[in-house]
Parts: structure tokens; C-alpha cells; sequence
């Protein structure tokens, strides 16, 4: 409750005091044991949901025409020369990296610099697209609001007329089986940023010049649905011979099967090939995709990009792997990646503090150790180490419920073992499992030897278990972590495994990326990559309604502007 000058100050119609800081949520600790949880069951039963009944099926029924937006004509019915546009994908995670995109893109005019020092002058785009994955870790109508709608809205407070927004779904817009995204997205809601016009979770947009662009929607399973395919069908009869495509995905099929290993061509890349060359043809000139949380650019001889552009708010992928060139690419190279392989190799050291950026999983690791030393509990604190390690195998192989703590320890990390280790899969989660066995018998191995030298009391007295309990707790709050730390900087570095889980670990909140894209009069199409090195840790209130509501604190020196990741791209 406020004090009694509050209230008089509010009765006498004073304004509310201003809060110091944003509302806004930190990155989502993907090692949280409750965030694990609640994420793993929510994506059961929308992936168990989704297959028995596509909710993509109730859409196209309930909005049965099949018409692209058209922004190739102004509102006297003139054709336009020229349009902007603002691409951004994955967003809606920690507030500083979700809301500095956000302020980045909602500038009516944004000066960028490039590698040379040059300065390119862009426009805020009348058509702003989200790529997929509009919030974190799942989605849902609170998460929206608190994650996304109000970062964005605060950016966009008072900076240009609202934008027209599309949006494609992506896997954690559908863990509530798309409930959210279509009342969000597909209902023609005008919140203060955006303008919404889509009626299905995929859509079409006519373009000045000759353009268009298509947004897709894979699903879980990744699949196309029939009225999806239908829909491009019919879109793709109103697209001239010299048109060209943009198409938007949530996945990138070209990088994906990489680094979610259990992907394979029989889904997504098929989908992509299917309506490449089965529905629009070799007018595609542009790939866009999310899904990976950095910039990498692809392209061929002919001036065909694929470019993924995942950085819109969410934690930081790798960008060293893959080594090998993916099949899928076929005549395309790596041209730019933001962060480089250099420096996403660096960054990946940061396993080995793992604990440092997840407390609550060290403290998951300490009860589990703890679990196992009580389940093994055996005499051992006057025992040299090799007879010591004798009694608790002993202790192990005899009592059945010491076997099963054991054998669960060991299924589970098996089980955690990323897939592209193939067959060595057991080995390799066997290895992980022994090192945190043998780790938590060294703890109370030592934990007991220091006991006895601190307390003068018998096995099993309440001290005695306390004080060992306390000492083999804070053992495995530090070794668990460690092991685990070190587990995926080897499997990520040498093995080209675990990408998804080394990096998700650290929730890495800087090297933002957002694309921005003019379709010029001469109907070439420029792409401007914007990245932010480092986003802000501080803000503080905009002055003015003619601001945003917060604006970068000008004392956080550390924070860099958004600058050009590589020159303009033409196409």
C-alpha cells in the first residue's frame, strides 16, 4: 500500500510516479528445472495435439478466400515506386535484447555504418514481418502481452504511424496449439506498433516492383498442410512471369537438420523443395528464416540469398558449425556471419561457468548428488580411496534401490546425448554419466574424511549426516555444472553436437540481428543486416510521448549502436 502523501497526491490529480526501470523479464534460463519442465509438456501435447488435429484446417475454413495483401499500390490506388520493410525474428525473450531491437526498428529514419565507416541512411519500414518464434519459451496470451506486445509497444510509443504487420509461426508459437498467435496476429487487432491483416498463420503480400511476399507456416511436424498448398496454388497464378519472391520461413531447411539433428529431408527441406519447384518456381530470389538465433548469409552465382536472421531478441546460437557444407546448399556459400566462427568459438568457453548463468540447475545438480551419496551411504570416512570405492560398488551391486539411482543417472544422460553422435550415442552418455558418478563419490568420499576430522561422532549421528549432506550439496552445486559445462563445450567443439543446448545455456543476450529491406524505384531490392554488438543493460524513462517510453541510459558505455554487419546487399 502506498504511503498517505501518495494518496493525497493522486486525489488532488497529481501524476503517478514514473517507474526507475522497465518491467521486463530477464532471458529465460533454459537449464531451470521448472522452465524444463513446463516447456518439455507443453510441447508433448502440442506436438500429440497437432497430429490429431491440425488447428491449421479450422483457419482456412473460417477464412476460405484467397487474396494477398496488397501494398503495390497506395491509398489512392496508384502504383508505388518504392516500399520499406523490417524483417525480425525470434523475439520476445529478456526485455534489454528484445527491446533494443525493438527501439532499433521503430526509428523513423536509422543511420547505419559498415565495416568501412560508411553511413547508410534507411527508413523505418511501413511492413514489418516476424520471422517466428514471437515469444519464449512457450507461448501463451500472458506471455505475449508481458514479452512481446509491451517491449514493442514501448519502443514504438510516439516514433512513426503504425506498422503493417505479418508474422509467421514458429515451434514455440505453437506449444499452445497456435491459440494465442491467431488472436494475436490473425484477427485484425491494431494495438499501438502494428496493424495486423492475415486471417490464416501463413500469408501472401503484393509489392511494388514486381515483388512479393509469402510467409509460411510448418508446424511442428513441419509439414504443409493441403489448404496451405492450395493457398500458394492460387497466389501463385497471380504472380507474373517476372516476379520475383521473398519467402519467409521459420525454419532455416538449408541449416536446420545441422543442428537439430533429429530432422531429416523427408519433412522440412522437402516441404521447401516442394514448393519451390512444384508451386512458385525459381522466382524465389530470397529465403528468409529464423529458427537460429544469429545472422549467416548464404548465396549463389546467380544472386539467390538465403539468409537466416534469428536475432531478435532470443539467446545466441553458434555460428562455427556446421564445418561440412550442408548437402542442401548445393551451389551456395557462407558469405557473412555475425557473430564469426571466431568469435562464436570463444563465446562457447563459457560453458565451463556454467553454474555462474544457471544457479537454480547447480542447485538441481546439488540435490541430486546429494540423493546419490545418501542412497550409496556407507562408512567410508576412515577408508583409503580404492577400498572406499570397493565399499560403495559393493553398497551399489546389493541394494536395489542404490541400483536404480544409478541406472536412472545413467539411462538419463544416454538419453540426453545429442542424436548426431549416431551410433556412439550410449557411449558417449555413459562417459557423461561415470564422470558425474565418480564426481559425486570424490565428494563424499571427501566430504566423509573431513567430517571425521571435524567431529568426534559416530556413523550415522544427526551432526554427522548434516554436516555431510551441507558439504556434499555445495560439492555438486559446483561439480555438477562443471561436468555438465564441460560436456557440451567438447561435444559442441570437437564433435559438432549439443549446439542448441551450449549455447541456450548461457542465454547469451547480445549479437542482436534484424534485416531491413527497400525495394527501390529502379525495382531492385536492397537488404540492409543490422546488428547490435552489445545491447543495453541500463535505461531510463523518454522525456517526452514524443519518445519511447525508455530510452538507453547514456552511463551503460558498453552498449553499441546498431551498425551494418556487412554492406547492402542487391538483389
Amino acid at each position: 500500500m502506498g504511503s498517505s502523501t501518495d494518496v493525497m497526491a493522486l486525489s488532488a490529480g497529481a501524476p503517478a510516479p514514473r517507474p526507475k526501470r522497465p518491467p521486463g523479464h530477464r532471458m529465460v534460463s533454459w537449464l531451470d528445472p521448472l522452465i524444463l519442465a513446463k516447456t518439455g509438456v507443453r510441447a508433448v501435447i502440442s506436438a500429440t495435439i497437432g497430429k490429431q488435429a491440425d488447428r491449421r484446417l479450422l483457419d482456412a475454413l473460417a477464412a476460405p478466400k484467397v487474396e494477398p495483401c496488397d501494398f503495390s499500390v497506395d491509398a489512392a490506388g496508384l502504383p508505388r515506386r518504392e516500399l520499406w520493410l523490417d524483417y525480425v525474428s525470434d523475439l520476445g525473450d529478456g526485455w534489454d535484447s528484445t527491446y533494443a531491437v525493438a527501439l532499433a526498428v521503430s526509428q523513423p529514419t536509422l543511420i547505419l555504418r559498415d565495416e568501412t565507416g560508411a553511413a547508410h541512411e534507411t527508413q523505418g519500414g511501413e511492413v514489418l514481418v516476424f520471422g517466428g518464434d514471437e515469444v519464449y519459451p512457450a507461448a501463451s496470451v500472458k506471455a505475449y502481452e508481458e514479452k512481446t506486445v509491451q517491449p514493442w509497444s514501448s519502443a514504438m510509443r510516439g516514433q512513426r504511424p503504425p506498422a503493417h504487420l505479418f508474422a509467421v509461426p514458429g515451434n514455440h508459437d505453437w506449444y499452445d496449439g497456435l491459440v494465442s498467435f491467431m488472436r494475436l496476429f490473425c484477427q485484425g487487432r491494431s494495438l499501438a506498433g502494428w496493424q495486423t491483416h492475415q486471417h490464416r498463420s501463413y500469408f501472401a503480400v503484393k509489392l511494388p516492383q514486381g515483388w512479393w511476399l509469402l510467409g509460411t507456416d510448418m508446424q511442428l511436424e513441419s509439414d504443409i498442410d493441403q489448404p496451405q498448398v492450395c493457398y500458394f496454388q492460387e497466389i501463385a497464378k497471380q504472380i507474373g512471369d517476372k516476379d520475383r519472391i521473398i519467402l519467409c520461413l521459420a525454419e532455416p531447411a538449408w541449416l536446420g537438420a545441422q543442428v537439430h539433428a533429429s530432422m531429416g529431408r523427408s519433412y522440412l527441406e522437402n516441404n521447401l523443395d516442394f514448393l519451390e519447384d512444384q508451386v512458385l518456381g525459381k522466382k524465389i530470389s530470397v529465403f528468409l528464416a529464423g529458427d537460429l538465433h544469429h545472422y549467416r548469409r548464404h548465396a549463389n552465382d546467380e544472386g539467390r540469398q538465403k539468409i537466416t536472421a534469428g536475432g531478435g531478441g532470443a539467446f545466441l546460437h553458434p555460428t562455427h558449425l556446421p564445418r561440412r557444407h550442408p548437402p542442401a546448399l548445393e551451389d551456395f556459400t557462407v558469405r557473412k556471419s555475425f557473430p564469426s566462427a571466431e568469435e562464436s568459438r570463444r563465446l562457447s568457453w563459457r560453458n565451463l561457468w556454467l553454474v555462474s548463468h544457471n544457479p537454480r540447475f547447480g542447485i538441481l545438480m546439488g540435490l541430486i548428488y546429494t540423493l546419490l551419496a545418501w542412497a550409496l551411504a556407507v562408512n567410508i570416512g576412515t577408508a583409503r580411496l580404492p577400498n572406499a570405492l570397493e565399499n560403495v560398488m559393493a553398497m551399489a551391486l546389493s541394494t536395489p534401490g542404490s541400483a536404480l539411482v544409478c541406472l536412472a543417472i545413467i539411462l538419463g544422460l544416454i538419453a540426453f546425448a545429442d542424436r548426431s553422435f549416431g551410433r556412439g550415442r550410449w557411449l558417449v552418455g555413459l562417459v557423461h554419466s561415470l564422470a558425474h558418478l565418480g564426481a559425486a563419490f570424490l565428494i563424499a568420499w571427501g566430504a566423509s574424511h573431513l567430517v571425521d576430522r571435524l567431529l568426534d561422532v559416530p556413523f550415522r549421528s544427526p551432526q554427522r549426516d548434516l554436516l555431510s549432506a551441507v558439504l556434499i550439496f555445495a560439492g555438486g552445486f559446483l561439480a555438477g555444472p562443471s561436468i555438465m559445462g564441460l560436456y557440451l563445450l567438447l561435444s559442441l567443439n570437437v564433435f559438432g553436437a549439443h549446439a542448441n543446448e551450449a549455447f541456450s545455456s548461457l542465454a547469451i543476450p547480445d549479437w542482436k540481428n534484424f534485416l531491413r529491406l527497400h525495394i527501390a524505384p529502379d525495382g531492385r531490392l536492397w537488404i540492409y543486416p543490422v546488428g547490435i554488438r552489445r545491447v543495453p543493460r541500463a535505461w531510463k524513462p523518454g522525456e517526452t510521448v514524443r519518445e519511447p517510453e525508455w530510452v538507453a541510459d547514456p552511463r551503460d558505455q558498453k552498449a553499441t549502436p546498431p551498425a551494418l554487419i556487412e554492406p547492402p546487399i542487391v538483389v
